[in-house]
């Protein structure tokens, strides 16, 4: 047992796969993704929108695969890229074999409108002789004709409905290393459907809340549909779905897994929202120490806390603190022990310092 029990998340066993030189499942650690929006074709943009979500943190990376020659550019593009690439393939089967045959680590396809089973065949051949993964990515948005004049509309049931049948299909093909995805844009329907997959399957999931919204809308709605899933020890790898910079994605993935235990990249800094006791401007000092930390890789805690109503309680939590003090001193404390006094003038080159000497420190243990 853990020192702190209540923060335990027991995570599912499922099975391992491989994307690229990723491991999906199993106890390896919960992958985050996210996807281009640049145009395939556009080889050159592709490639550095890709290079800066790795330099984000993206462990997997999709890229839309509409049309033969946007599947051919894989090619090029996965030469020049340390991450996995997943091929986004949508109605036409041939695109994923395309995709396979350039190079792609994993292809998604959709249940809903890759075609029949036959067509699911050759699929699993070519990802099969290409040593390529692939997603059944099931969508409240495009289920299959019948399943939805059986339901009605979309729900838990017909979602998990769809992904079985899939499964089924792979199975009987001896075709193991896949992941499944049940994803809507309602929290509700999400979460009950992930749960009722999970009870029925043991295949690695890749969680989502799918066209969650902009930036702020959608992170909240990600993180409550993500959040409530990664507490049930439910999922695997997962995309946060925004209607912003793909980096964005990619930054509120880590912070989900961050705020849960589950995965720590870089500082988290706990911050207070300030109020008219600050001895320093919070908010302000907070917003500069994100930009001028951002380079630093290393798992580590902050607080920054504008009083001494919570300042030194936080402070014993996190390897470095900060506290308000009167007259313009405020105390910093190193693993909850007080440290010295630093001028509010001084904050921030002053913990910018501390943080990349204790990143040293603890990168040669």
């Amino acid at each position: 047992m853990s020192v702190r029990p209540f923060r335990d998340i027991n995570r599912k066993k499922t099975k391992v796969i491989s994307v690229g030189k990723v491991k999906i499942g199993g106890d390896f650690p919960i992958a985050v993704q996210s996807m281009t929006n640049t145009l395939t074709t556009d080889i050159k943009a592709t490639i550095n929108q890709i290079n800066k979500l790795c330099d984000a943190g993206a462990d997997i990376v999709r890229v839309s695969c509409p049309d033969k020659k946007s599947s051919l550019s894989l090619k090029e593009i996965i030469k020049n890229v340390e991450v996995p690439i997943v091929a986004d393939v949508h109605f036409h089967y041939k695109r994923a074999i395309e995709a396979a045959e350039s190079g792609a680590h994993c292809l998604r396809i959709n249940p809903g409108n890759i075609g029949s089973k036959e067509r699911v065949y050759e699929i699993l051949k070519s990802a099969k002789d290409n040593n390529c993964s692939i997603r059944i990515g099931v969508n409240a948005g495009s289920l299959e004709k019948e399943i939805l004049e059986k339901y009605k509309e979309p729900c838990p049931e017909a979602m998990v409905e769809s992904a079985l049948e899939k499964i089924k299909i792979l199975e009987d093909k001896d075709f193991f290393n896949f992941k499944i995805s049940v994803k809507s844009s309602d929290v509700f329907l999400s979460v009950k459907a992930y749960r009722a997959l999970s009870e029925q399957c043991d295949y690695p999931l890749h969680l989502g809340i799918t066209e969650a919204g902009s930036l702020i809308p959608g992170s909240v709605k990600s993180s409550i549909g993500l959040g409530m899933l990664l507490m049930e020890g439910i999922g695997d790898t997962i995309r946060v779905s925004l209607s912003a910079d793909p980096v964005e994605e990619v930054k509120v993935g880590f912070e989900i897994l961050k705020s849960l235990n589950l995965r720590h990249k870089g500082i988290n800094i706990i911050s207070c929202p300030s109020c008219a006791r600050q001895a320093f401007p919070v908010i302000e000092t907070v917003k500069n120490l994100e930009k001028q930390l951002a380079h630093i890789k290393t798992p580590m805690t902050l607080s920054i806390i504008g009083c001494v109503v919570n300042g030194p309680g936080e402070a014993a939590q996190t390897q470095i603190g900060l506290t308000g003090g009167g007259q313009g001193t405020n105390m910093v404390y190193l693993s909850g022990i007080p440290h010295q006094k630093v001028a509010s003038k001084n904050i921030i080159s002053h913990i910018v310092k501390l943080v990349e000497e204790k990143s040293a420190e603890l990168e040669k243990k």
